[in-house]
């Protein structure tokens, strides 16, 4: 019998290979670093290919630690969302970069469409708001500048996914072009309400109907791979988005669960149950997931960076040499010294949605340190949390409980920090591989290892931090932001 699940899990800046075993322990794991670039302002782009040959050097080095494919009983991918590709569908091969989440080269079309009152419509049918954070308007970039691409939609040969999507194609050598509605779900061509592909969306964003994947459940027969590349065809039986995958990684599987990743951007997601939800306040209502059955829906709110500020503080500052490092400094710190630091690098989420904010730092003065501005980027993230947590309960959809994962989970500081601002309790799970674990959920339940119940029954806690600010205290800072975050706006 097949001893293990392997999770591609393809982040903004890595891709990871994990192996979980039946109790869905991850007992191998490989990583890879996937650079970004950044050719213009605001723009954001990976190679295309670099996204499928370090996806399957990882997969190997981890197939070869599990004593080889025959040990792997099925294949899961989880993947950052909204990531734009088109390739050829006969030979593979992309046109041009994979085009980021976190890239804004559309801003300009976004507008106009907004400025000809067309947000209403595209809100009303896919949950979502006009901004180049989606895949819609990448689409529509890549065939206006890519004539190789536009030629093969002529021809019927032009394929547009997001990373599952893609990794699919490439895995089973260009059988399979399907997505899961969770990342379909993110595109703003899909009709939320009816899972499936809107012509009038379509029309809309002016994507043709013939470059779309057929959309499947979270877990499901996806196809199998080409037995060439790993030396057994093994089918991949879950695709899920990186957020939603880690909703299923928390068992966030009833109605009012809620978990939050602090990873390169920073969501909070909140389960919904069978109720599609109609945010008033500039969330986003997408699909959590579908499965064994199940469909259940979510509330969404995004930041776009959090673990870039740390990554940006130790690269281009210099004023930490390791992630970890931040912890200390903000400790060794009394206050924030009046220091608020709006992380806009590329614009900010929800639920303000302002994609031509920058950054700023404020409040310096001749005893500013480096450690202020450390914490000051820290503190950005709980400050943010607590605007999408403000604009959840005005859209009827209070969060009691934040379970968290990601990088930045793992500071104490922060996420006792966290808990003040917010005035919630935090929950932290004993593994971190949240997102990777969901979609080895998913995959289980198609095997038959584990149900949705089951993993809601066996979900450990590692760690709880509960609030202990002062609402003095708290109320300062949280005026600090505010006034922050306005001169930003």
């Amino acid at each position: 019998m097949s001893k293990y699940i392997l999770v591609i899990d393809e982040g903004t800046t890595s891709t990871r290979a994990i192996a979980f075993d039946h109790e869905l322990t991850p007992v191998f794991i490989a990583q890879e670093e996937i650079p970004l670039s950044f050719p213009q302002e605001g723009w954001v782009e990976q190679d295309a290919e670099q996204i499928w040959s370090r996806s399957i050097l990882v997969c190997k080095r981890v197939i070869r630690d599990c004593g080889g494919a025959d040990q792997i009983a099925a294949i899961a991918i989880t993947n950052q969302r909204e990531t734009t590709l088109m390739w050829d569908r006969e030979t593979g091969d992309p046109f041009g970069p994979a085009i980021i989440w976190q890239d804004r080269r559309t801003s300009a079309a976004c507008q106009a469409m907004k400025d000809a009152g067309q947000e209403k419509t595209v809100q009303a049918l896919s949950g979502l708001l006009i901004d180049p954070y989606f895949s819609a308007t990448k689409i529509r970039w890549i065939l206006e500048n890519f004539p190789a691409a536009a030629k093969a939609v002529e021809q019927e040969r032009a394929a547009f996914g997001t990373v599952d999507s893609y990794l699919l194609a490439r895995l089973t050598t260009g059988s399979e072009h399907a997505t899961d509605v969770t990342n379909a779900s993110r595109t703003a061509l899909m009709d939320l309400s009816a899972s499936s592909w809107s012509r009038h969306l379509c029309d809309l964003f002016d994507v043709p109907w013939s470059v779309l994947p057929s959309i499947g459940p979270s877990g499901g027969e996806f196809g199998v791979t080409d037995k060439r590349i790993f030396g057994k065809a093994i089918p991949v039986l879950s695709m899920i988005g990186d957020q939603q995958a880690a909703l299923v990684g928390h068992a966030c599987t009833q109605k009012g669960d809620a978990k939050i990743t602090y990873g390169t951007g920073a969501f909070l997601v909140a389960n919904t149950g069978m109720d599609i939800p109609v945010s008033g306040h500039r969330l986003l209502a997408t699909s959590a997931f579908q499965a064994q059955g199940k469909a259940n829906w979510a509330l969404e709110g995004s930041i776009f960076n959090a673990g870039t500020v740390v990554k940006w503080l130790r690269d281009e500052l210099g004023l930490i040499s390791q992630a970890a490092d931040t912890e200390a400094m903000a400790a060794e710190l009394t206050s924030n010294g009046g220091v608020y630091f709006v992380p806009a690098f590329t614009g900010l989420g929800a639920p303000h949605w302002k994609p031509d904010a920058r950054g700023q730092i404020t409040g310096l003065s001749r005893g500013t340190r480096a450690a202020h501005i450390v914490r000051a980027g820290l503190e950005a993230s709980a400050y943010q949390t607590l605007d999408l947590l403000t604009a959840f309960e005005k859209d009827g959809c209070p969060v009691d409980v934040l379970r968290v994962d990601g990088g930045m989970a793992a500071n104490d500081w922060l996420m006792q920090f966290l808990a003040d601002i917010t005035q919630k309790t935090v929950e932290r799970p004993v593994h971190g591989e949240m997102t990777a674990l969901g979609a080895a959920v998913l995959a289980a339940g198609e095997l038959g290892w584990m149900s949705l119940g089951d993993w809601r029954d066996a979900r450990k806690i590692g760690a709880v931090f509960e609030p202990r600010m002062s609402d003095s205290e708290r109320d300062n800072l949280v005026n600090g932001w505010n006034q922050a975050i306005s001169r930003a706006i």
